[in-house]
């Protein structure tokens, strides 16, 4: 099944329901799956066929969603581009990709032509901007000119998106994800609900697998999806009064920006029912203070990877309530710090070093099967032939799985820091700094050292106009922590060096101040 195909049934349902709300514009399903066809004649039309890449490079539109669909209408392979991305990364990510044809936002012009002497192949610019048009470029309105060419019958297993990783632990790695990838929980878990009178905030990038998952899911549900740009906090309070919203997806760092907002306590947020976060961890003190503030809000954690092509495990909002006796706020506390329990149809196992399974509650890698798994890395045999095994996904993500079946995190497996045949944790002592009241935001490194092998350093950023010293932070870790889990020396840093979806760049911590001491 082609995922485009999802929209056309929905069209086919509620045809007049509006589908999307941009800038002041309204789409209906039915306009929106017309305009998808239209794309998608226009890419045929301009010589595309099954399998060749298209990439988009451009913030979130409406035109973004009808090209996505468009796209895989006429059997591209959409690769959509990080558009806070520097020149040689957008440069890599369309060379390594080998796209025919580059979809291109207004504020973009200028850095597509900044690299296209340094493009490999021939590459077709479509332009979306309405001023002067470089030459060879097309104009958007010229490609959806016509319809009704024959489009392409795609089977399931075929590619349909490559997304490129965020590159924290090196050089960004194309995810590959089929047709089936995308739809398969889809289809099993929801359907199309004429009934169905939610409005959906759609402020994740459509760059990001979080940003797709919550598009198809909202498009084949039936939901109408209003669309931000880029996520501001400011406008992101704005329209959920605005636009009576009652669904998000947000990452941890955007919440924390909502709740410390200074509109938030005077904005109207009754509409608001679920909030659903993930893509980084969630700090507690953040959680439990939004449960606290949006009290009429049902939270939900969902885990996943661009490699598992959408959510593996969630935190339903049953977890979130805190409510009970003390030993049941303990234990729901604890779970928060948790990503919850696999999704059904998704297997979860974790093995040792050796590569034997564990049991409960034992730490270890974190293996992942299920239908929605990606089909491999583009162009990279051997890194897919090492990341899957047997159907199984080695996430990289260190954990345990509790007694419960709640699955709790440990860091990544490259993360973690051996001192002296100590393996040591960094989630766990950056949870603990986390705790102290002037800690915004911490990162733990492993630097290497002649007797213990490595030792541990801390990153730290502190709240704005308080002072607190080394010692005091060390302390503080020594009372929570055994002796040789805390760290020997604490870095202030103003500001953390972070994805566009809030992950804290290790790497580049690591290239401060690892690379002096080696």
């Amino acid at each position: 099944m082609n995922f485009s195909e999802t929209l056309s049934i929905v069209a086919q349902i509620m045809p007049d329901r509006i589908a999307t709300l941009f800038d002041d514009e309204s789409t209906s399903f039915a306009e929106l799956d017309h305009e998808a066809s239209l794309i998608a004649s226009g890419l045929i039309s301009m010589g595309i066929k099954p399998g060749d890449r298209i990439a988009y490079l451009g913030v979130n539109s409406d035109i973004q969603i009808k090209s996505i669909y468009g796209i895989a209408r006429a059997g591209g392979i959409l690769v959509p581009l990080n558009y806070r991305a520097r020149e040689p990364e957008v440069e890599f990510s369309v060379n390594d990709s080998g796209a025919k044809v580059i979809i291109v936002g207004q504020d973009y012009k200028d850095l597509v032509l900044s690299i296209s002497s340094n493009i490999k192949h021939p590459l077709q610019v479509v332009f979306l901007g309405k001023d002067d048009i470089p030459e060879n470029w097309i104009s958007y309105p010229d490609i959806v000119k016509q319809s009704g060419l024959s489009y392409p019958k795609i089977d399931s297993k075929d590619s349909a998106v490559i997304l490129y990783t965020s590159g924290t632990t090196g050089l960004a790695k194309g995810v590959l994800l089929t047709h089936h990838s995308l739809v398969a929980s889809l289809l099993e878990n929801i359907f199309p609900d004429i009934d169905n009178t939610e409005v959906v905030l759609l402020c994740m990038p459509l760059y990001h697998v979080a940003g797709i998952q919550v598009l198809l899911t909202s498009i084949y549900e039936g939901r109408t999806l209003v669309i931000q740009r880029q996520f501001n906090a400011a406008e992101w309070l704005s329209l959920v009064s605005g636009q009576k919203v009652s669904r998000a997806t947000l990452v941890p760092t955007m919440l924390k920006m909502i709740l410390e907002d200074e509109s938030f306590k005077k904005t109207n947020l009754s509409s608001l029912r679920i909030i659903t976060y993930g893509a980084a961890a969630m700090p507690l003190l953040v959680i439990t203070e939004a449960i606290k503030k949006l009290p009429k809000v049902a939270f939900i954690n969902a885990f996943g990877q661009t490699e598992s092509g959408a959510t593996i495990a969630a935190l339903t909002p049953e977890d979130h309530q805190l409510s009970g006796l003390p030993a049941v706020i303990n234990k729901k506390l604890n779970r928060l710090k948790s990503i919850g329990k696999p999704l059904e149809g998704i297997e979860v196992r974790i093995d040792d070093d050796m590569g034997e399974t564990i049991y409960p509650s034992r730490i270890g890698e974190i293996l992942v099967r299920g239908p929605q798994v990606m089909k491999g890395y583009w162009n990279d045999d051997k890194s897919t032939s090492s990341a899957i095994n047997d159907g199984w996904l080695h996430t990289g993500d260190i954990g345990y799985i509790d007694e419960d079946g709640y699955i709790f995190l440990e860091g990544r497996s490259k993360d973690f820091i051996k001192r002296g045949g100590e393996r040591i944790s960094p989630n766990e002592i950056e949870s603990v700094l986390l705790s102290h009241p002037y800690v915004e935001e911490a990162a733990v490194i492993g630097v290497p050292d002649p007797h213990w092998g490595e030792v541990i350093w801390a990153v730290v950023q502190i709240t704005d106009n308080v002072v607190v010293t080394e010692s005091e932070l060390i302390s503080h870790c020594k009372i929570l922590l055994a002796s040789f889990k805390k760290p020997e020396h604490i870095v202030f840093i103003k500001k953390m060096p972070k994805n566009s979806l809030g992950k804290i760049l290790k790497l580049e911590l690591k290239k401060l101040y690892l690379n002096p001491l080696t």
